[in-house]
């Protein structure tokens, strides 16, 4: 006699999402401000400029450029202002951060294009633990995002969840 199996997480039309899939794939450069300053600390404003105008712009080009300053200096505004009115006609886009925040940044803008209503009235898990660690913030913004929408939402694997959200 054959014993049929069902599979219990199929029939209970769970949908997963996995938030690991809207993690930035762009080509990203880092643009550091120490590099034109005086002695790694101090900007002239000058030499400044003149720095940017000989700036090798190839490498930024449609690339997403993260501007940071890895030095404890202090930078005025508007040198921010200069970098990005530079890079803006070949980057795809310029973003205030380190590596790692401008992939946070792009991550949650990406989040934010979630079709929600595709999710209407569902029972969605959002999966964890997964190879790329996407961060507390991606989480919080994909249940702000669903609770409005979502019959229910739940943190894990189909297979064993947490729940988190259930509409009453």
């Amino acid at each position: 006699m054959e014993e049929m199996f069902t599979n219990k997480v199929s029939e209970s039309g769970i949908i997963s999402l996995n938030l690991e899939e809207y993690y930035p794939k762009d080509d990203i450069a880092l643009f550091d401000m120490k590099d034109y300053l005086f002695m790694g600390l101090i900007l002239k404003e000058k030499d400044f400029r003149e720095n940017l105008k000989m700036l090798d712009l190839s490498i930024y080009t449609d690339k997403v450029v993260a501007v940071t300053c890895s030095a404890d200096a202090v930078i005025p505004m508007w040198a921010y202002m200069l970098v990005s009115s530079n890079l803006q006609p070949v980057a795809r886009d310029v973003v205030f951060g380190t590596m790692e925040e401008v992939k946070n940044t792009l991550l949650l803008k990406n989040i934010a294009q979630l079709p929600v209503n595709d999710y209407e009235g569902k029972r969605v898990v959002i999966k964890g633990c997964g190879e790329i660690p996407v961060g507390e913030a991606a989480y919080l913004q994909a249940t702000q995002l669903l609770r409005p929408v979502a019959k229910s939402i739940m943190y894990g694997e189909p297979c064993s969840t947490v729940p988190i959200y259930k509409k009453k």
